[in-house]
């Protein structure tokens, strides 16, 4: 990769975002970091919720078996305000949260 002489330009909301990043994916604990790591900025780039959990939740980390009302939150601030939701994009935000499809 060529050096150039140009300074490089870090926005300053840059470090406040990877922070934020960074701890929703701790509390969020996806099985594919890199896929829920897109899927977040992709929520942020959309003016959307990202896959986050509130801080208040208290589910297990490694296990998130079962359907509760803290999941039931994260996947309504998804869709939240939309009356059409394509199964597909459902089926995404399911795995996201580390829900079995079944």
């Amino acid at each position: 990769m060529a050096q150039t002489d140009k300074p490089t330009c870090i926005p300053p909301e840059l470090p406040k975002m990877l922070k934020e990043f960074a701890k929703a994916a701790i509390r969020a604990q996806p099985q594919d970091l890199i896929q829920w790591g897109a899927d977040y900025f992709e929520a942020l780039s959309r003016g959307e919720t990202p896959p986050v959990r509130e801080r208040s939740e208290r589910v297990a980390l490694c296990n998130w078996a079962e359907l509760t009302p803290e999941l039931l939150k994260i996947l309504h601030s998804q869709v939240a305000g939309r009356l059409i939701i394509r199964a597909e994009e459902l089926a995404q935000m399911w795995k996201v949260v580390n829900l079995p499809t079944d």
